[in-house]
């Protein structure tokens, strides 16, 4: 599968959209029913089916937390997260605080904070009183490993900064003897996330392929750490556990910001990780303008299965303009200034010949295979 998978944009012959949502075929993996609803409501079902509840389980939350203070005992911390700005894991540390979690804050500067990002995590740390531990990405680095992958021109931009947090995240958590790591990820807003608009961030092997093909310097500092390495020396052997306690509590966006912003000072920066200006380059532009993946779809999609917002109030969201043509060239400046691209280099930000990740070496076929064995173990 080296070419990118055919879509079906808005106005093109083959296009369908699902009857309950607003997904459509700019996924290629879409499906229907008889009626038109999508495959994506069926894997919203079946969460529900096996005990989610988007009203939260105060009952398993209770336990879940009982166990990580337990296992906190005689130790500095019950726990460590990590914390970007945005609204999932600036809501996370609301409920660690709230559950009494003797919590460490890492942040991890990939180099492209928004000012609103800066200002959320200091304001989040200080309000509930919660240490910070910022960890700074060697730029010359950095910056290396992200003009291989616009050279590369695959979809999944995010990965080398995505990459880079996750590995020191983990490897700094492991250094400090931390067992229970929250993650800020969730069903609530985020049960709609087609596989096919991107590829795996944690992909090591990937990376460094796409890095050896186009970087131009060694990545000595860099932070790497693949999916054997976290499974085997961090779950297995340290015995460190990841848990989702916003799968545990009742996740309204609206009333989250006002929560949020009553509380702390924190702000909204527009629309879901727009709290990074590559991210926001990346979701609002390289994503949409070239791949035809708008990942509004999948975020706005995941409210109204929750009935927090109607299907015809998401569409209304999706003519709103979110990333403006101003704003755009705004951040293609600071990318080609901060990145130090060529003249050539900078067109193909405007205009690159997109290719499919599976056009460079992957570790995928082994990943699923190790995935599918600590599903077993774990069990």
């Amino acid at each position: 599968m080296n070419k990118l998978p055919k879509i079906y944009r808005l106005g093109e012959s083959g296009y369908r959209q699902c009857l309950r949502t607003i997904m459509d075929t700019t996924d290629p993996d879409i499906r229907f029913n008889d009626e038109g609803v999508s495959n994506h409501v069926g894997v919203h079902e079946e969460a529900r089916a096996s005990g989610w509840n988007p009203e939260g389980n105060p009952e398993i939350l209770s336990q879940v937390v009982a166990r990580i203070k337990q296992d906190g005992r005689g130790k500095k911390y019950d726990c460590i997260l990590g914390l970007s700005g945005g609204l999932d894991s600036s809501f996370l540390a609301a409920i660690a605080h709230e559950n009494g979690l003797r919590t460490l804050i890492f942040h991890t500067d990939t180099g492209w904070n928004t000012e609103i990002a800066v200002n959320n995590i200091e304001s989040i740390a200080r309000h509930y009183d919660f240490p910070l531990q910022t960890h700074v990405i060697d730029w010359n680095e950095m910056a290396d490993v992200q003009r291989a992958f616009l050279r590369a021109a695959v979809p999944n931009q995010d990965i080398p900064q995505d990459h880079a947090i996750f590995a020191a995240f983990y490897t700094f958590a492991a250094r400090k003897g931390i067992k229970w790591v929250l993650s800020g990820s969730n069903f609530a807003t985020e049960s709609v996330l087609p596989s096919a608009w991107g590829y795996d961030a944690r992909d090591a092997f990937h990376l460094k392929k796409i890095h050896a093909r186009y970087g131009e310097r060694s990545l000595g500092k860099f932070p790497l750490m693949g999916h054997l390495r976290f499974s085997v020396e961090f779950n297995l052997l340290r015995g460190m556990k990841v848990t989702k306690l916003l799968n545990l509590v009742p996740y309204r966006r609206k009333e989250v910001i006002e929560r949020l912003s009553r509380e702390t000072g924190w702000q909204y920066y527009g629309a879901k990780h727009f709290e990074s200006r590559w991210t926001r380059f990346f979701q609002g532009y390289w994503l949409p303008e070239f791949f035809g993946y708008d990942k509004r779809l999948a975020h706005l999609s995941s409210l109204i299965l929750t009935g927090e917002i109607t299907k015809e109030e998401a569409q209304h969201e999706m003519k709103q303009q979110h990333y403006s043509p101003s704003l755009r060239e705004e951040d293609i400046e600071l990318i080609a200034r901060k990145l130090k691209l060529r003249n050539d280099e900078i067109a193909l930000l405007k205009n690159p010949s997109i290719r499919s990740h599976f056009q460079y070496p992957t570790s995928q076929s082994l990943t699923k295979l190790l995935i599918s064995a600590k599903k077993r173990i774990f069990s």
